[in-house]
């Protein structure tokens, strides 16, 4: 699915890794693969999981404090690739009396897609960074052959 020449993904799979954790984004039948910590790594599969922490983490603090200055994460955006390091954007949006706002704010892809996977928000690709991203569906069959990409 496109979106102003985006790419909307879906989280696949995550897989241990001795530094965290790859976590595959796919469209199609194209699925590509994004490295985070092993923090975000254990956020991520809880909420994957439906699982929550015996006490707030990181992420459910953020999510306290835009939900208490009233504000509302509508999207997460990967929108640049560098020396294979990933940047994402969260797109934000305000609503109250005086009026409406609209923000971006940078975001590890991590953090973004701990956030999106918490609140059931979509994650998108910029499409050039989208096109330029390896194929890893054959990783992702390895992991699991019967797994739908749609």
């Amino acid at each position: 699915m496109s979106d102003n020449g985006m790419v909307e993904v879906a989280i696949k799979g995550l897989v241990p890794t001795p530094a965290g954790a790859a976590v595959f984004l796919a469209s199609g039948e194209k699925v590509m693969s994004v490295f985070i910590d092993t923090m975000v790594s254990n956020a991520l599969k809880m909420n994957l999981e439906g699982e929550t922490a015996p006490r707030p983490l990181t992420h459910d603090l953020m999510l306290s404090v835009l939900e208490g200055l009233g504000v509302e994460l509508k999207r997460v955006v990967i929108h640049d690739v560098e020396d294979e390091v990933y940047y994402a954007r969260l797109h934000l949006e305000q609503s109250n009396e005086i009026g409406r706002s609209v923000m971006e704010v940078d975001s590890r892809p991590s953090d973004g897609l701990v956030l999106a996977s918490k609140l059931g928000v979509p994650v998108f690709i910029k499409r050039e960074v989208w096109d330029q991203a390896e194929d890893m569906r054959w990783a992702l069959d390895q992991m699991d052959p019967d797994m739908e990409t749609d």
